[in-house]
């Protein structure tokens, strides 16, 4: 490319003779120019074609483009300078790798600002790919990032005629040792970048862990995750144990509704159709449980010494568990104690055969 615009200005240049100023001020007055000319074109006629279209990204990426093309055009122009006034050959070599040094850090700036600004518009897409989201943002915005800087230092050091081959063989000795020394941490990494895609649970959800710890989840992290307990207590988890463990989410399913239990027995004989009766009223008067779907009451089974019954009700949230089961069960036990309904405990008899000597 370069080429071919140095001979387009050399050929324009023949007007003004062998004029060394003359031709001088001319390429930077005319890179000036076009520099000028290109930026309006891409500033008005583009952008307001551009503003046609229903998506505001191409809005955005010709706000980006149009000011690395003009110092392009401008860099273009200097370089042509230089290459006109022909200085000796160091001089010559070093001017034009900080032209070209310059080009590669204003072009790396726009890939930067392009990738944040597509990898934000894919986040918030609806029909985005489920691992682009908003969790997962910041890590693909800091992978480009570092990609595009390692880049764009590899191929100033290329311009500069530094041997990158002892670079990249340290980098891949230090990269494995790295990944040995801290192989517990980038496996927390990448649990937390596929916890994030997968959303197995969400902040706000009541989940309970292999280990029995239940609890509200507060904060996933890219290295852990952390729920509060009932007792608040927070607690530490790391996403690679997360990510490997059967985690039960009281806050999934078609909603987020939880259905609790009141296991209760009563004594033999005990009029069964009262007893659902009096279970099924206690769950439609208590206020906190939901009507959507309505209670349900069970006969579970005949056991040694009463007949077993569940209460069944669903609560609006998992949190409220302690407290609705509370009332329930305050509200059974005074139920049947006002109807007259035995709820048996255990007994023992003792049988004396005979009554020691004195």
């Amino acid at each position: 490319m370069f080429d071919s615009w140095q001979a387009t200005m050399e050929s324009y240049l023949e007007v003004f003779g062998d004029n060394i100023t003359v031709q001088v001020i001319v390429l930077i007055t005319g890179a000036f120019i076009i520099a000028m000319l290109v930026d309006r074109v891409v500033a008005v006629w583009v952008k307001r074609f551009a503003a046609n279209t229903d998506s505001i990204i191409d809005d955005q990426f010709i706000e980006i483009l149009h000011k690395p093309l003009f110092f392009s055009i401008l860099l273009l122009g200097f370089a042509s300078v230089v290459t006109l006034l022909k200085p000796e050959g160091s001089i010559q070599t070093i001017i034009s790798s900080v032209l070209y040094s310059l080009a590669i850090l204003i072009w790396a700036q726009f890939l930067l600002r392009t990738s944040k600004l597509f990898i934000s518009h894919f986040a918030f897409d609806p029909d985005k790919l489920d691992v682009l989201n908003p969790k997962t943002l910041p890590l693909f915005e800091n992978l480009a990032f570092v990609l595009i800087i390692v880049i764009a230092i590899y191929y100033i050091f290329l311009n500069w005629q530094v041997d990158m081959t002892a670079w990249l063989a340290s980098a891949g000795i230090v990269g494995i040792a790295v990944g040995f020394a801290a192989k517990d941490t980038l496996a927390n990494l990448f649990s937390g970048v596929f916890i994030m895609a997968d959303a197995p649970y969400k902040i706000g959800d009541f989940v309970v862990l292999d280990g029995g710890e239940r609890g509200e989840i507060t904060k996933i992290g890219i290295r852990s995750t952390r729920l509060l307990t009932r007792d608040d207590v927070e607690v530490t988890v790391p996403n690679a144990v997360m990510g490997n463990t059967k985690i039960i989410n009281e806050s999934g399913g078609r909603h987020e509704k939880f259905r609790i239990r009141v296991k209760v027995g009563v004594a033999y004989g005990s009029d069964i159709d009262r007893v659902r009766d009096i279970l099924m009223t206690v769950g439609l008067e208590e206020k906190s449980t939901c009507q959507d779907p309505e209670p349900r009451v069970r006969f579970r089974e005949f056991a040694t010494s009463s007949l077993n019954f569940e209460l069944l009700c669903w609560i609006d949230q998992p949190v409220l568990r302690g407290r609705i089961l509370d009332q329930l069960n305050s509200a059974v036990y005074k139920a049947f104690i006002r109807e007259g309904i035995e709820i048996p405990y255990t007994k023992q008899d003792i049988y004396i055969k005979s009554m020691p000597e004195k």
